[in-house]
């Protein structure tokens, strides 16, 4: 990679670095990181950054931390770095005046593959929906969110053990790698720009709030697996036992035929506690009561009485 070719990064989570981190260590030249103003967090509400403003520092590399991104104190500042190509992990909604800056553009990294799965969270909806694969998708940013024109895509099969972590994991890695590869399609000049395929019906991968991740026992117990995995470790589906609060991390689905309401649950106090589903039942195998660890089944069984 030459030097001459100037790189902004943007990120925050934990997502983004490997692919800031393939960046430096291909020698990419990252002239400057874009990441969020540092956060009050923990107990005791220390300020704290992100992960990828941790890394970029450890690199020597420039960190801007605008409170807003249209300030023009930030932009004259952003100006200031002469990037050809800006590249967008895991960052937030960019207004125009700052993905339209670079001679070269703006691409972001999304982890599906467009056009399915536009949105906020298609790690977690691609699991929730029991789909077999998933992916990354590298394309450049244009007015409407998710809908520019496709750079590089690499799939990723989704397994039945997969839940929204192992998958956020593995897509963490190979985006990093397509990162890579799409910044040295550009600085060659030799990359394709392929509109959005809008033909076939496109899901897409809304922002999850608390109320979205509450189970519903009406639902067949497929969809009830799926959507606990789809939603675990984080932020984690969740139903009320015994009046509290309860989140619920893995489930397996049952092969049996005994009739209830969906929602009631049956327990031999030391080993199971399975749920009434609207076709059947789920065994709940970790799970986590308002105020207490997370636990296998077995253990919060000794500990708590139903």
């Amino acid at each position: 990679m030459s030097n001459t070719f100037r790189i902004i990064f943007m990120g925050t989570p934990e997502f983004a670095v490997p692919s800031l981190q393939s960046l430096v260590e291909s020698n990419s030249n990252v002239v400057a990181v874009v990441t969020v103003p540092d956060k009050p967090s923990g107990r005791g509400q220390k300020q704290t950054a992100s992960p990828v403003k941790i890394y970029a520092e450890s690199q020597g590399i420039p960190v801007l931390q605008p409170e807003k991104l249209r300030d023009p104190a930030f932009l004259e500042q952003l100006r200031s770095f002469k990037a050809d190509l800006q590249v967008v992990v895991a960052f937030r909604m960019l207004p125009e005046v700052v993905w339209n800056m670079p001679p070269k553009g703006t691409f972001n990294l999304h982890s599906s593959l467009l056009p399915q799965y536009r949105g906020a969270a298609p790690i977690n909806w691609a699991v929730i929906n029991g789909e077999t694969e998933s992916g990354v998708t590298t394309f450049f940013i244009e007015k409407e969110i998710d809908t520019g024109k496709i750079i590089f895509q690499d799939k990723e099969p989704i397994s039945e053990d997969d839940d929204a972590g192992t998958l956020h994991d593995r897509l963490m890695e190979k985006g990093a790698r397509l990162v890579v590869k799409t910044v040295r399609a550009i600085e060659a000049g030799q990359y394709p720009q392929e509109p959005q395929d809008e033909s076939k019906k496109i899901k897409l991968a809304p922002k999850i709030f608390r109320e979205t991740c509450e189970i519903d026992w009406n639902k067949t117990s497929i969809e009830i697996h799926n959507f606990v995995r789809g939603l675990s470790p984080y932020p984690a589906a969740w139903t009320t036992l015994n009046g509290l609060s309860c989140k619920v991390f893995k489930t397996q689905v049952l092969d049996l035929s005994e009739a209830g309401p969906p929602g009631d649950f049956n327990t031999d106090q030391k080993s199971f506690l399975h749920f009434k589903t609207g076709d059947g039942w789920v065994a709940v195998e970790v799970l986590q009561l308002e105020g207490k660890k997370k636990m296998a089944v077995g253990d919060f069984l000794r500990g708590y009485k139903l």
